[in-house]
């Protein structure tokens, strides 16, 4: 099999039973509940409360397989890679998003340069009650 799956489908989407991922991750279906009690990988739940992976799931699975035995990494350092990987995508998502509007605001002679913040992270350009249109940003990095 490939170690990649088509860019067809959503790396979100929470596709595969327990079984078949355990199959593509070349792992034990009890090694993945172990996993999800764990909090390593929490796959989604069915109304029936059945797991399904995503593909993103997946990677994460065969990505514990290898620092587990081919790089001698124990569980709580996998777990703590893990989270690190997931602070770093949150960072580079913010990033991204901070450099769209930065390009937006510089290349815009129409937006104001003068910001407006809300407390819940919001940001306007203008000042004041002189809101413009509303840019989203979330509150946390």
């Amino acid at each position: 099999m490939s170690q990649s799956l088509p860019d067809l489908v959503d790396i979100e989407a929470p596709i595969f039973t327990v079984t078949v991922a355990a199959r593509l991750a070349a792992m034990h279906p009890q090694t993945l509940r172990t996993y999800d009690r764990m909090g390593l990988v929490v796959p989604k739940r069915t109304k029936g409360l059945g797991r399904r992976y995503s593909p993103r799931d997946i990677k994460k699975l065969r990505l514990i397989q290898h620092l587990s035995q081919e790089e001698g990494v124990n569980l709580n350092g996998i777990k703590r890679i893990i989270e690190l990987g997931d602070q770093l995508d949150v960072a580079a998502a913010r990033i991204t998003q901070l450099t769209e509007l930065l390009q937006m605001l510089t290349l815009d002679e129409h937006v104001a340069r003068v910001f407006t913040a809300g407390m819940e992270g919001s940001v306007w350009p203008g000042r004041g009650r002189e809101r413009g249109r509303l840019i989203a940003l979330p509150a946390t990095l």
